[in-house]
């Protein structure tokens, strides 16, 4: 590998062997793939309210209710038109695993009788307790 054949001088050759970089990089890759998907958030994005108090998360993987600002709901990345549709997978959610915690992220453009009526919603299909998705206020 670092000794070249032919006449010439014997000697050092002055190559840089670039293989080992190329591992790393593709190693590097390899865990940004896994990586990336995981800390993508979960739901639709949308632009929060800002609150001065946040409650911290628990371990627990919540069920992520999203209000887009044209006020399509969205329970994950699964899009519901209907409130009898809605309520349905509310239920079934909750049939999978009573006591779930529920997150709703709605757009900060919407009204409050916007969210108001997704809440209501989600009582009805037997939802306890929803809460609700805000950024942290920057410290000053």
């Amino acid at each position: 590998m670092g000794m070249s054949a032919g006449g010439g001088r014997g000697g050092v050759k002055s190559d840089i062997n670039v293989t080992p970089l190329v591992d790393v990089v593709l190693v590097l890759l390899i865990i940004f793939m896994v990586l990336v998907p995981e800390m993508q958030s979960r739901g639709q994005d949308v632009v929060l309210p800002k609150a001065a108090q946040v409650e911290r998360e628990e371990k627990e993987e919540p069920v992520v209710l999203s209000v887009t600002p044209d006020r399509k709901v969205f329970v994950d990345a699964d899009a519901y038109p209907d409130e009898a549709a809605l309520q349905t997978r509310l239920r079934d959610e909750l049939s999978r695993k009573p006591g779930r915690r529920f997150l709703l992220k709605a757009d900060q453009a919407l009204t409050c009788g916007d969210v108001r009526k997704v809440i209501r919603l989600a009582r009805v299909a037997g939802v306890e307790r929803v809460s609700f998705g805000v950024e942290e206020l920057e410290a000053r």
